[in-house]
């Protein structure tokens, strides 16, 4: 009776046969030639290799060495398509820009790729120019990834200005963490014309929609590349989830807003209450509230506190009994 066909597959996927030949090969220290014929794969992985004193033996490579080559593969490989990806980005970059009258008014970009900070600053500079109305901005907390050099800052603050001077407004919203942030203080104090800012607990990543006519997001994480949208419906859509944002937001800029509590509980606790109760752990909570864990455990130490909680566990069941994530008209 002949084995039943060998089905190809990749060496995370080993079929059971195989690994079951594997097994007892590792634990006899060979098995015949014969016996592969069923798993092929095996000798196509490298798993097992004939042995030099007898040819009609198969002996097994280690489990440890055979792991390691395999990892060592599959780094290359994801490496090879980073740098593909890489490679086309700067290939259709500028191809992506050009338009032609051959392309047709259908096929026009309207979602172009930015490679490069000083490629995606030209781009946003140049939208600022073009612009005499509105910016609408969410800057996230910063992190060790996104920092910027001052000059940056600096930059930024001019174009800024520009628009204010031509009789253009600002709005931009902040996560609560970046209240008392010197470098978000002073930048509305050198500011002058119509600019305001609120703050929320969350907030999306980075956004700049200019004149509602085209919006920046960053396309990754170290902000490397980004995306210039010039889509009526997407940044309309980008636009009209600012405003909900924004009417959800509290006032910084050009009232602050005196922080409250309601009894004994702050609003920075409420909302860590909210992400307590959905199980997050406390570094997804300082990350998510742009805290560090140290200033979140803090305030969770005070919420069990002021709550009578002696465990994490009845700490949730007492904020849902409470009733703080109902209560509303609370502000920071």
């Amino acid at each position: 009776m002949s084995a039943p066909p060998h089905h190809e597959h990749g060496p995370e996927d080993l079929c059971a046969t195989g690994t079951a030949l594997y097994e007892r090969a590792l634990r006899e220290g060979h098995v015949r030639s014969a016996d592969s014929a069923a798993a092929p794969c095996l000798v196509d992985f490298g798993l097992l290799h004939p042995a030099v004193a007898d040819l009609s033996r198969l002996e097994p490579v280690a489990a440890a060495v055979a792991l390691h080559r395999l990892l060592k593969a599959s780094e290359q490989r994801i490496a090879d398509e980073r740098q593909r990806e890489t490679k086309l980005t700067e290939t259709f970059e500028p191809l992506m820009r050009i338009d032609g009258q051959s392309t047709g008014a259908e096929s026009t970009t309207t979602v172009t790729v930015l490679s490069g900070l000083d490629r995606i600053s030209q781009a946003i500079d140049q939208a600022m120019a073009d612009s005499s109305g509105e910016l609408l901005a969410i800057q996230p907390h910063i992190t060790h990834t996104t920092y910027t050099a001052p000059e940056v800052h600096v930059e930024a603050l001019a174009r800024d200005q520009a628009l204010l001077d031509r009789g253009g407004s600002i709005r931009t919203l902040y996560q609560h963490t970046l209240r008392h942030a010197p470098s978000v203080i002073a930048r509305y104090e050198q500011l002058r014309g119509e600019a305001e800012a609120r703050t929320l607990d969350e907030v999306p990543e980075r956004l700049l929609v200019i004149d509602r006519t085209v919006a920046f997001l960053p396309a990754s994480k170290d902000r490397k590349l980004a995306l210039e949208i010039r889509q009526p419906a997407i940044v309309t859509f980008l636009a009209t989830t600012f405003e909900r944002l924004w009417r959800l937001a509290t006032p910084m800029r050009p009232e602050a807003v005196r922080q409250q509590s309601l009894n004994g509980i702050t609003h920075r606790q409420r909302a860590i209450a909210g992400l307590l109760i959905e199980g997050h752990t406390d570094a997804v909570i300082a990350d998510r509230l742009g805290l560090n864990v140290r200033t979140a455990r803090v305030h969770i130490a005070k919420l069990a506190a002021t709550l009578g909680s002696e465990s994490r566990a009845q700490l949730g069941y007492l904020i849902a009994e409470s009733g703080i994530l109902r209560q509303d008209g609370v502000t920071t």
